[in-house]
């Protein structure tokens, strides 16, 4: 027997999990070996002692979630995984960081089974917690009843230097501290080093005293090897259910390696052959062994799989008793389990006559008005922009402290732990959330819009003042560049619809998008309902693009591509080329709110909406015309801005800025030269 098998049976599997990751980094030459050296005893009473989960069924819906917010430690998630019982095998394992294996470099959602957030950006995966304890109250509001505790799971949290400091962190945490979520628990891995160094080189905050401030329950442990200790800080977490608690765990980053531990170098590349060996012989583990796992090592790992097996049979048999007790209850949470929307919610949509005036923001509004009802999962709020976002129905409670079954967030001034929150909140399967701010805040946010997207989660942005023409604001509200900037997020679906008609088609293709986010870009000032709009949204917006308007007298001979509120001023230029009689230029006027729905329609639909043979190409968008020339060609124009905006009234903006329909159709005649 080796002088490691000798260990205690907690000791040998937190070796283990060491040398598990250390190989991984090891063998691929790349990565991150000191958290997971560091964290290794916290990570094993987690998973093995508290944490309620079942590996054999990754999507319990009770079960507890697990987030590695530093997602570089990913090798000791991994590790975890792999002795825990997910079904990562040892090949994977051995390709870590490898091209199509099932452990990349950070944590993936869906790509690797048991992972519950792609985590990686710093602060994201501590910002999507506080979502998952969001989710976790409202579940147990909407469902649970006396007698059948269906949703009481916590969400455990490891946490890094770097998530701290991250700015996401500070808005996520103290909107969990004001919520008062007691299911959530963070530990705090203080290992005092970053990547340059020393974190005392720009990081002095007292964060127990931040934490305390946002109305956390703190506690701390002086040494993350003191299983005792550990275990002590873990059980008083648990205990503490009215407020959130942050464990401030104090580690050192590579643990057991005689000349890295401590420092930087330990932090993100390999321990290197030499110290490799050292580090093992250091804990009494075999030298030359590589991916070894002793003995003994998995019972502790097996026990837990028991457990969960155990735990989660319980929760069937309680919800197969709260189904008859509670049938409407039980279908409508299995329904959403299954991903399915509730029959006839479509029919709640509003129409809206042609020939009013309305901001699409405002139409958002009532669409929201009519489907919220109809939609028990759909949950929302605004980043203090309520008002202006148009994203509050009239009678929805609030989410707060004394009411968890609120359906409406008061987010607070926070758009990137909005955004965060929301991915976590998307994650349950059990909400669909939405989130209002101002187009120009989407770069506030940016992070988990990205995220979301690389999830494939449902989540909508309600994105008002989407153009210059909010007006007197100014330029430091206005956007330009954040439409193609957002276009240019893969799997994320952007609608910017024309007027009420469009919006509301906006909103059906939102809910029922259900694999990836979406964003609506809408208006400020008021835009006319246009009849051609009124006739062919329906199908078209779903679509992507549609034709809106075709000329008389033959096939047109330019076309005016525009979204937003410029289809009316490409609509009325059209006309004015045409000239009394139509006699004039012939064009085309074709919507088109969402060039990724667009993308994703046949070739032979796209043919028909822009014929090849039209080289005339007018795209009209007040934004930065990036992105534009794959639809109007080389031979096309984009009438876009290329600059900021200026505070003025919108109707001036409009003029100055050449977004008239006189302005468009000077263009055109001088792209034909007539």
């Amino acid at each position: 027997m080796g002088e490691h098998e000798t260990q205690g049976g907690d000791q040998l599997a937190i070796n283990t999990i060491r040398f598990l990751a250390v190989d991984m980094v090891e063998k691929a030459a790349s990565g991150h070996p000191g958290a997971p050296l560091g964290q290794a005893p916290l990570a094993y009473l987690l998973w093995t002692r508290h944490m309620r989960h079942n590996p054999d069924n990754p999507d319990w819906p009770d079960r507890d979630r697990f987030v590695l917010s530093c997602g570089h430690a990913s090798a000791l998630l991994y590790a975890l995984l792999h002795l825990g019982g997910y079904g990562l095998p040892m090949e994977e394992l051995q390709r870590f960081r490898q091209l199509g294996s099932k452990t990349p470099g950070h944590p993936e959602h869906e790509l690797t089974r048991g992972v519950e957030t792609t985590t990686g950006p710093l602060g994201q995966g501590i910002g999507n917690s506080v979502g998952m304890a969001i989710a976790q109250r409202m579940a147990a509001a909407h469902f649970n009843r006396d007698g059948f505790s269906l949703f009481e799971h916590r969400v455990w949290v490891i946490a890094s230097d770097g998530d701290l400091m991250e700015g996401v962190s500070h808005e996520a945490c103290s909107m969990a501290g004001h919520m008062r979520l007691g299911n959530l628990k963070v530990f705090y891995d203080d290992n005092e080093i970053s990547i340059d160094g020393p974190t005392a080189l720009s990081f002095s905050d007292d964060a127990a005293k931040r934490f305390e401030s946002y109305g956390w329950n703190v506690l701390r442990v002086n040494d993350g090897n003191d299983l005792a200790a550990l275990e002590e800080a873990i059980a008083a977490a648990e205990a503490e259910t009215e407020r959130p608690t942050l464990v401030v765990v104090r580690t050192v980053i590579g643990f057991g390696s005689p000349k890295k531990a401590g420092s930087a170098e330990a932090h993100g590349s390999p321990l290197g052959p030499d110290e490799t060996r050292a580090t093992k012989r250091n804990l009494g583990w075999p030298e030359d062994s590589a991916f070894h796992i002793p003995e003994g090592a998995l019972a502790p790992f097996e026990a837990a799989r028991e457990r969960g097996r155990k735990l989660e049979a319980e929760w069937n048999e309680r919800l197969r008793r709260y189904a008859e007790a509670h049938p409407e209850q039980a279908a409508d949470l299995r329904r959403r389990l299954e991903g399915k929307l509730p029959d006839g919610w479509q029919e709640a949509i509003p129409s809206f006559k042609p020939g009013e005036d309305m901001a699409t923001r405002s139409a958002s509004g009532k669409v929201l008005a009519g489907i919220l009802p109809k939609l028990p999962e759909l949950v929302g709020g605004s980043a203090d922009l309520t008002p202006s976002n148009d994203t509050y129905v009239k009678g929805t409670a609030a989410f707060a402290v004394n009411n968890p079954s609120g359906r409406y967030f008061h987010f607070g001034v926070r758009e990137h732990g909005m955004g965060s929150a929301m991915n976590g909140i998307a994650l349950s399967r059990l909400w669909i959330p939405y989130g209002g701010t101002f187009l120009i805040f989407s770069d506030y946010m940016r992070p988990p819009v990205r995220l979301a997207a690389l999830m494939k989660l449902q989540a909508i942005y309600v994105y008002t003042h989407d153009s210059i023409f909010l007006g007197e604001d100014g330029p430091t509200h206005q956007p330009v560049s954040q439409l193609p900037s957002l276009r240019a997020i893969p799997g994320l679906t952007v609608l910017r619809p024309a007027d009420a008609c469009e919006t509301a088609e906006a909103w059906r293709v939102a809910i029922e998008h259900r694999h990836g986010p979406v964003a609506i870009a809408l208006t400020r000032q008021k835009v006319p309902v246009l009849e051609e709009t009124a006739a062919r949204a329906r199908e078209g917006v779903g679509r992507g693009a549609y034709v809106l308007h075709d000329p008389e007298g033959g096939d047109p001979e330019a076309l005016i591509l525009a979204t937003g509120s410029e289809v009316a001023v490409a609509l009325e230029a059209a006309k004015q080329l045409a000239g009394e009689g139509g006699e004039g230029i012939r064009a085309r006027v074709v919507s088109m709110p969402s060039w990724e729905l667009f993308d994703a329609q046949p070739k032979e639909y796209r043919d028909q909406v822009l014929p090849p043979a039209v080289r005339t190409r007018l795209a009209v968008e007040a934004a930065a015309p990036f992105g534009w020339h794959q639809y109007v060609g080389l031979d096309g124009e984009v009438h876009g801005i290329d600059r900021f905006g200026a505070s003025a009234p919108a109707k001036d903006l409009a003029k100055a800025f050449g977004f008239t329909p006189e302005a468009v159709a000077k263009r055109v005649r001088g792209m034909l030269g007539r």
